[in-house]
């Protein structure tokens, strides 16, 4: 398995890190700089476009990936060094590569859509008609939750409306350095650990992506942690909340039997993905409320973050960032403690702390926003 992991993490971080080393020379050149505003907390005029590593950094990867798979099963061939355990899962690798496809073919439509926006800054509107469009081919392909409910159309709305919030959630976080990408790759980690450790049998598919995924966010962090030397832009959040948001539909957060034969499907598992994102989520959904109860429009940019408030209760940019990291993490840790309990009484105390935790975000953000007024 850490042949795996490390094939995984090593090529998409190497990729991503180089791509992103050359964008930042190129992004000026081609028009795409940040300049300083009053909404935005640097004063530095600073490129845009790191999206384009991160994009990179997962795609050749899975790519290179796909082609020795094809080989190996084509050929019946079956090299020394790729471990044993994953040569049976290589044709079900192929088999699943069409539902792969589409989502990387999605995320490449929102990336595209992100860099133009960051070029021409394109209205809220078209970007969310886009972003229905492409959650909703997705799910009538066949990338579904079903969530326990019996009428497919549930399972279907609240997939669209889960990958709608996911890839805005995680852009509307992207105003300080290294906090969108610091947050992606805290998720995707921790998803990628529940698909290898708490699913049964591991899902290899699909903690390979999310691997990818941490390993192309890791090497693009190198130059975004503050102070940023570039910004990942729309087309990096939204790429990224599109693969995390499909991800966590597309695996299996269930175990399935235990060593004795009996099928053990602890539902309230179901709720991992909530915890591990709650900070992304909780942050999205508060401010939209304030922007909406202030009579504007909810995708106007604005200082209402969690990360707003903590600066003017004085912490610095990078504590705020490691501030938030550390509460996402928390978070995400609560959401693995849910593969160890095996009751909702006990599912129901790790949502208690949870909900701790978000109560003080709350308490820091009444703070902070009667600090600034």
């Amino acid at each position: 398995m850490l042949f795996f992991v490390f094939a995984c993490l090593v090529p998409a971080f190497l990729i991503s890190f180089l791509a992103t080393a050359a964008m930042r020379k190129l992004a000026p050149r081609w028009g795409l700089i940040d300049q300083p505003a009053q909404r935005k907390v640097h004063t530095n005029p600073t490129p845009l476009g790191g999206g384009v590593g991160i994009w990179l950094g997962v795609i050749i990867p899975i790519v290179c990936a796909q082609l020795i798979a094809l080989v190996i099963v084509k050929s019946g061939i079956k090299p020394a060094w790729i471990p044993a355990e994953l040569v049976p899962h290589l044709e079900g690798v192929l088999y699943r590569s069409g539902q792969l496809w589409m989502v990387l073919g999605g995320g490449t439509v929102l990336a595209v859509m992100g860099l133009l926006d960051d070029k021409l800054n394109i209205s809220w509107k078209p970007r969310l008609i886009i972003q229905l469009l492409v959650a909703g081919g997705l799910v009538m392909g066949g990338i579904r939750g079903t969530l326990f409910i019996q009428q497919p159309w549930i399972g279907m709305l609240l997939t669209v409306a889960w990958i709608i919030v996911l890839v805005n959630s995680l852009n509307f976080l992207d105003n300080m350095d290294g906090l969108t990408s610091g947050i992606g790759l805290i998720a995707a980690v921790l998803f990628a650990l529940i698909m290898l450790r708490y699913t049964g049998e591991p899902r290899w598919l699909v903690a390979g992506v999310l691997l990818v995924l941490a390993g192309s966010i890791a090497g693009f962090l190198c130059h975004n942690w503050p102070p940023a030397k570039i910004f990942m832009g729309d087309s990096g959040s939204y790429f990224i909340g599109l693969i995390l948001s499909t991800m966590t539909v597309l695996g299996t957060f269930y175990p399935g039997a235990t060593s004795a034969g009996e099928n053990i499907v602890n539902r309230h598992v179901i709720l991992a993905p909530l915890c591990i994102l709650a900070i992304p989520l909780y942050d999205f959904c508060t401010v939209m409320l304030i922007r909406l109860k202030e009579g504007r429009s909810p995708f106007h940019a604005d200082k209402s973050h969690f990360s707003h408030r903590l600066v003017e209760l004085g912490l610095t940019k990078r504590d705020t960032v490691l501030t938030i990291h550390l509460a996402t993490l928390t978070t995400g840790i609560g959401g693995l403690i849910l593969y160890e309990v095996s009751s909702w009484s006990a599912a129901l105390l790790v949502m208690l702390m949870i909900l701790c935790v978000l109560l003080i975000v709350t308490i820091l953000e009444n703070v902070g926003r009667k600090n600034r007024e």
